[in-house]
């Protein structure tokens, strides 16, 4: 049952400082007991994005949970903000698609409760282009499509960086708040919902987009052809295994977050996206 809702833009406070009512913890779910009876599997509901990760879902699901005692039905979510309030509300037992840093926000803003596994794997971000074959060419005054999503923003803003185009980015930074030093080629900036910024590379008034990989994979694209691409190396924004704080030591989401780990799922990741456009750690 694939939902969709527009992505509602996070207060950037509400980003920068965790809420009091609500906390995120990390579980390391290697040493929990996590024993299930397969002639008597415990059915687990999870949300995902359609790619990568229901696809990897469904790779566990058709190939891994039978022996280790899981039924998975998996919900598949076109945007960021429902698979949260789904999971909040019960209707999930978990839910996979979304990194820390972004899982952070959305504690700041909603007081979730919530814990998460360690990274899986990596959606490089990256910049497109249909009118531009490199990021040099992008001239004076552009306009870049870009996430309202503060976290991702922000990840764009760094690559915009790290390629030239931006100076002095740090994290409270917004497109909002660049001065002229920080952004000395006056770009301008188009703020929509992540699941929108992918149809905007199309229009010709945009000279680049930033894109987040899942929506990357669902157009179709790859990383490859992009013209400037997220580091792996030192990324905080592997993706993680979510559900309720109160859910810490349920074995069926331990058992799920550790075969999510196993070498069996990182070969498969490798092998569905050979080009880099999901990378497993």
């Amino acid at each position: 049952m694939r939902k969709i809702l527009t992505v509602v833009a996070a207060s950037l406070a509400a980003t920068l400082a965790l809420s009091a009512c609500g906390s995120s913890t990390t579980t390391d779910t290697s040493s929990a007991p996590a024993t299930l009876d397969p002639a008597s599997p415990t059915k687990l509901v999870v949300g995902a994005s359609p790619v990568p990760h229901a696809k990897i879902l469904e790779y566990v699901r058709d190939n891994l949970a039978t022996d280790a005692g899981l039924e998975i039905e998996i919900q598949e979510f076109d945007d960021y903000v429902l698979p949260n309030e789904a999971l909040a509300s019960g209707e999930l037992d978990a839910n996979y698609f979304q990194h820390v840093p972004y899982l952070e926000s959305q504690i700041a803003e909603k007081g979730y409760e919530f814990s998460h596994g360690t990274g899986i794997h990596i959606e490089p971000f990256a910049l497109f282009s249909n009118q531009y074959d490199s990021v040099d060419a992008i001239p004076d005054g552009g306009t870049i499509a870009i996430t309202n999503d503060p976290s991702n923003q922000y990840r764009g803003l760094k690559l915009l960086e790290d390629n030239g185009l931006l100076a002095g980015i740090t994290e409270d930074t917004t497109v909002l708040t660049l001065s002229d030093e920080q952004n000395p080629k006056g770009l301008a900036f188009e703020e929509s919902q992540p699941e929108v910024v992918v149809k905007q590379l199309d229009d010709p008034k945009v000279a680049a987009a930033l894109i987040n990989g899942n929506f990357i994979l669902n157009a179709g694209l790859k990383a490859e052809d992009a013209i400037a691409v997220e580091s792996v190396e030192n990324n905080p924004y592997a993706n993680v295994l979510v559900w309720r704080t109160e859910d810490d030591g349920n074995a069926a989401i331990a058992k799920l977050d550790e075969l999510l780990h196993s070498d069996e799922v990182a070969e498969f990741i490798k092998s569905e996206w050979p080009a880099g456009d999901v990378i497993p750690g």
